[in-house]
């Protein structure tokens, strides 16, 4: 509280306030005063060992020669500068005062900006200028990751991100700690996990309360949305009224890399509760192959048994690879 009061005491004082005496004879005041003139931004924080730490960020691009000069350590993760001990207040701004900032308007200084200055909104431009459908999937990502990852050129990441994982959904759905080895933060991953729910349930909009016999393609690609990039096979059913439209789409199973239990007593005992006419089965193959194993067509045989039984249909039961799919029923195994 005192650091906010101090800090509105000097922005209402800024237009009088006198230029910083000299590096050596700077006040708490004029020091505050320094950084916020500077576009900087001063908190405590911890680290995640439980340390104390002081975290500055803003402007810190302009003023990065003088934050290390005041013993600052850049936290890509955090996109801020970090100071262990006390405030650092006073020594930050005493650097900024011995260390103009590094991005001016002249020539020089132009001459020694990166080489992606600007770069950002150029491709913000060109996304609003001819939209999104030119451009690849790792500008798409580069594109994303600006507003997750602050200050520094994103590119290289997007394309080492789908060299690693292959894909723009596999990255989407990549584990958390793997994607720490790219510098990828709790805020991205966040971000990340949004946009793969995001288009899933744009993709299920396009088949519920409609027949799905008949918007068959846009089945597929809800499914693949939705089970595509797992990482362990899942078990889900699709249950349909007598005019084939979905119901419910419910995940029965969850197993390992590549197996699922499933008990056709239970798929059947579910069917009757929700009063479906037919089912639809899908399950999804991790390895990428959508190629149906053997124990996929005989658990499929006795889940069709099941059902039949209590007159319940199987429309089909469909396999999910990351990059292609299968029917039974198009493979002529129902």
């Amino acid at each position: 509280m005192a650091q906010k009061r101090r800090a509105a005491t000097a922005v209402q004082e800024m237009d009088e306030a006198p230029a910083l005496p000299s590096p050596a004879t700077v006040t708490a005041d004029h020091a505050l005063l320094a950084l916020i003139a500077a576009g900087l931004n001063l908190r405590q924080g911890k680290t995640r060992d439980g340390a104390e730490v002081w975290r500055i960020g803003g402007n810190t691009l302009a003023h990065r020669e003088a934050l290390r000069e005041a013993g600052g350590t850049w936290n890509r993760l955090e996109q801020v500068w970090e100071f262990a001990g006390d405030d650092p207040t006073a020594a930050v701004a005493r650097a900024l005062a011995a260390k103009p900032a590094s991005l001016g308007h002249n020539s020089k200084d132009a001459a020694e900006r990166p080489h992606y200055h600007g770069h950002r909104q150029r491709v913000r431009d060109r996304a609003l200028g001819s939209g999104l459908d030119g451009f690849q999937d790792y500008e798409l990502l580069e594109l994303l990751l600006f507003y997750g990852i602050e200050r520094i050129d994103t590119k290289p990441i997007a394309k080492k991100l789908l060299e690693r994982f292959g894909t723009l959904g596999d990255v989407f759905a990549a584990d958390a700690e793997l994607l720490k080895e790219f510098d990828i933060d709790q805020r991205t991953l966040v971000l990340l996990r949004a946009l793969r729910e995001s288009g899933a349930r744009l993709a299920r909009r396009e088949v519920v309360d409609r027949p799905v016999i008949a918007s068959w393609q846009k089945l597929i690609d809800y499914c693949h949305a939705a089970l595509a990039h797992e990482k362990t096979e899942r078990f889900n059913i699709l249950f349909l009224d007598r005019k084939n439209v979905l119901i419910a789409d419910e995940t029965q199973q969850r197993g390992t890399v590549d197996h699922t239990p499933v008990y056709p007593r239970e798929v059947a005992k579910r069917a009757l509760q929700l009063d479906a006419s037919a089912i639809i089965m899908v399950h999804n193959h991790p390895s990428g192959d959508p190629t149906p194993s053997r124990a996929d067509i005989e658990m499929t045989k006795e889940v069709k048994t099941a059902l039949k039984a209590v007159g319940i249909e199987l429309h089909d039961h469909l396999v999910i690879g990351r990059k292609a799919n299968a029917s039974f029923r198009s493979l002529g195994l129902l």
